[in-house]
């Protein structure tokens, strides 16, 4: 086994210490969880995220894509306000009786 291949199959274990004011949104969502296994998975979620996110990013432009993949692509459409609406009203808190 090369030393790549060893370097890839080891686990990754990491130990930091992190106050709300190096990152109070990371901060506040981590705390919510006790010590121990639900925050260090969050905090794995989390990265992984991250990461989906990143390279997201990299996918290339609509402009450097061939014709046939553009017009694969869904268009945007324009939001209707009155079907927006319903949906915003179907979503919204249940009314209580004597309520209108």
């Amino acid at each position: 086994m090369s030393r790549d291949q060893e370097t890839n199959s080891e686990p990754v274990r990491l130990l930091f210490e992190m106050t709300r004011e190096d990152n109070p949104r990371l901060y506040d969502d981590l705390i919510r969880f006790n010590k121990g296994t639900k925050r260090v998975n969050r905090l794995r979620f989390l990265a992984h995220e991250g990461l989906l996110a990143q390279n997201w990013m990299l996918v290339p432009s609509a402009g450097t894509l061939s014709q046939g993949t553009v017009s694969a692509l869904p268009t945007p459409s324009k939001v209707n306000p009155a079907v927006a609406g319903h949906v915003v009203q179907a979503f919204d808190a249940p009314m209580v009786d004597g309520e209108d």
